[in-house]
């Protein structure tokens, strides 16, 4: 699984502890740093874009983007087509949008969940699995909304 992150200055250390984190789970996940490199004043749209369009573009699977709230991030990553980013601050909902809503993008807030708990959330994200079915009716649906509200 290749994971892009992103960040701006408010979430360098939960950064840094979520890359530490996703490399101890072994080879099978890479991890590309995409974000700000220390807490000096970071746009986090252009740090939303960078993971978004790679995700898009089939460079990343998965794309984790940590700003102060979460909402910053997740705003700016859905304007992306093809992105469905979330906020999340709790690893139920992690899992269930992506097992429900087929989410790409998890964002998080730095200000919000400490290191423990964004492992977590992180983890359940990961670890869930799209099950199509009933849901991808309604996936269909907000792609639709989607294309048809495009400029």
């Amino acid at each position: 699984m290749k994971i892009a992150i992103g960040n701006d200055h408010a979430a360098t250390q939960l950064k840094k502890d979520m890359i530490d984190h996703l490399h101890g789970k072994g080879n099978t996940i890479t991890v590309t740093d995409l974000g700000a490199e220390n807490d000096q004043g970071a746009a986090y749209p252009d740090y939303a874009l960078r993971v978004s369009k790679g995700i898009m573009d089939g460079q990343y699977d998965i794309g984790l983007l940590l700003c102060g709230t979460g909402a910053g991030m997740c705003m700016a990553a859905n304007k992306v087509h093809g992105i469905r980013a979330v906020v999340c601050s709790d690893p139920y909902t992690a899992q269930l949008s992506r097992a429900h809503n087929d989410a790409n993008v998890l964002c998080m807030g730095a200000r919000v969940v400490g290191g423990e708990l964004a492992k977590t959330i992180l983890d359940a994200f990961l670890e869930a699995q799209f099950e199509g079915g009933r849901h991808q009716s309604r996936i269909d649906m907000v792609m639709a909304i989607e294309k048809e509200n495009k400029e």
